[in-house]
């Protein structure tokens, strides 16, 4: 089993693969897209769930998605479809860092998925490439809550804390017009979600040959979550514009 059939399994049950509750993703869609005819792009949006929400509630609104994986998008493509919105949406299977558009973007998306680029601010370079005039970023980043130690550096990555996360951004050029920390509720509900996700499919299917290496990795994760990072971890999603859209 690869860690795309495992991620799959592990987020059936919460479809917004970061830890963000329904009414945080509504609010959030609210204030990057105010006028609901918007054009969006969404950099790595795996099974296409936010353009999918987006779409949805704003029978106006045309998206596109890139991601690498071909399952994922094979998913999203399924799920547009059910929802009568497929001719909306527009998916690319290619590196989210190669995707060239011919238009830009009133909304660019990029949730959880900045690794694919290197990190926090080559994201929003990538951003900024597809970007219109005055248009918004909606982008997610983790940040430590507390000072970590150095296993759960080395686990997740080298972050920084929330305001200097925030500082970044702002001397990059960019203006938070709105945001959201996730709580500790959505922070718990979504390792719950995912790791009783992984193990509830392998103790359905005892007979499957992957069951016990989901099993195993269900049980690794959560103590990882547990006794590692849980104390320490936060995760911010900021709706960013341009500081050069000022008069």
């Amino acid at each position: 089993m690869n860690r795309e059939q495992i991620s799959r399994i592990a987020h059936a049950d919460h479809p917004i693969k970061s830890p963000l509750d329904d009414d945080s993703v509504r609010r959030l869609l609210e204030r990057g897209l105010p006028r609901g005819d918007e054009r969006v792009l969404d950099l790595g949006c795996g099974g296409g769930e936010w353009l999918l929400r987006a779409l949805a509630t704003r029978r106006r609104l045309h998206a596109e998605g890139v991601d690498i994986s071909e399952d994922a998008l094979a998913q999203a493509r399924r799920a547009a479809s059910d929802l009568g919105v497929q001719e909306r949406l527009i998916l690319h299977h290619q590196e989210a860092g190669d995707f060239v558009s011919s238009h830009s973007f009133d909304l660019v998306l990029s949730v959880g998925a900045t690794h694919a680029f290197g990190g926090l601010l080559p994201t929003l370079e990538a951003a900024r490439k597809h970007l219109a005039p005055g248009g918004r970023v909606l982008i997610g980043e983790g940040f430590w809550d507390r000072a970590p130690s150095q296993e759960a550096i080395e686990m997740l990555g080298d972050f920084t804390d929330l305001a200097t996360t925030v500082d970044r951004v702002v001397a990059d050029g960019w203006t938070p017009v709105g945001g959201h920390v996730s709580t500790r509720r959505e922070l718990d509900d979504y390792e719950w979600a995912c790791w009783g996700s992984l193990a509830s499919w392998a103790l359905d299917h005892p007979a499957d040959p992957d069951s016990s290496h989901a099993l195993t990795t269900a049980t690794t994760r959560r103590s990882e979550w547990l006794r590692v990072y849980r104390d320490t971890w936060g995760f911010v999603c900021l709706v960013l514009r341009r500081a050069s859209d000022r008069p």
